[in-house]
């Protein structure tokens, strides 16, 4: 069976992924989100799992984090919400986090129960390349799971070849060597290492985050890449909103 994934990326358009912290702003809102996004027109949808040190992410998704691990959000938690998801929802699903509360959970557990819930892809941003493929690949390829991997504007050509090799997806460019939601829209060395990845003609397509929060910075960062990832601007707007002003937020990016 085809992952839900490449069938998305296969379609003729730009891309949108949002990623929103499982638990946050209310432990209870995490299928209501999904659900939301997808009526709203989001391709794809990143599901952060909590943890007490989420070293990537800027100070917007540590206190979304918090928030819902004080809520009481946990990976038990969170497969169990998303247990009859796929009964309402069909656009590709991601869990992203870090690499500790897999291996506590069990990393073969943790991928079967993405399998039976509908997970398509898991993106680990401290589970290196080298690790992933001698421990961890077949146990994914079991699942069905794409491991999306993280480039970075200091990522050596070389080791963009290898990640390209690994990888049967998409590649996440993060835009900038900074944390999350910091930036206010691209400079030239953003622009310049858009171009030069697109140049590279990789055979995984590339989604790009970091940055995007906007219709501006949505249509600069899919100039060159397949589509773009907004995280700290979405729950921005959901702690200043609610859940029930997602409609509006899509509005802003998809003019």
């Amino acid at each position: 069976m085809t992952n839900r994934i490449n069938t998305k990326l296969q379609e003729d358009k730009k891309l949108l992924s949002i990623y929103f912290t499982a638990g946050y702003p209310a432990l209870n809102n995490t299928v209501q989100i999904i659900q939301d996004l997808e009526k709203n027109g989001v391709d794809m949808i990143e599901i952060g799992l909590p943890f007490s040190d989420p070293l990537a992410d800027g100070p917007t998704i540590q206190e979304s984090s918090t928030a819902a691990l004080h809520n009481g959000m946990t990976t038990e938690v969170l497969f169990d919400q998303l247990k009859d998801i796929r009964k309402t929802v069909s656009i590709p699903l991601i869990v992203m986090g870090y690499f500790n509360p897999m291996l506590q959970y069990g990393v073969a557990a943790f991928c079967k129960r993405c399998h039976e819930i509908g997970i398509d892809g898991i993106i680990m941003p401290d589970l290196p390349l080298d690790v992933y493929q001698t421990e961890y690949e077949a146990i994914f390829k079991k699942y069905g799971l794409i491991n999306v991997f993280l480039i970075t504007p200091q990522t050596s050509n070389e080791r963009i070849q290898q990640i390209d090799a690994a990888s049967d997806g998409f590649i996440y460019m993060v835009s900038s060597a900074s944390v999350t939601g910091s930036k206010s829209g691209f400079g030239t060395a953003q622009s310049d290492y858009f171009g030069r990845i697109a140049a590279m003609k990789l055979k995984n397509p590339q989604i790009v985050g970091f940055g995007i929060k906007d219709s501006e910075t949505f249509q600069q960062a899919t100039a060159s890449a397949k589509g773009a990832i907004i995280g700290s601007a979405f729950i921005k707007h959901l702690t200043q909103h609610g859940v029930e002003a997602i409609p509006s937020f899509i509005k802003t990016i998809r003019l």
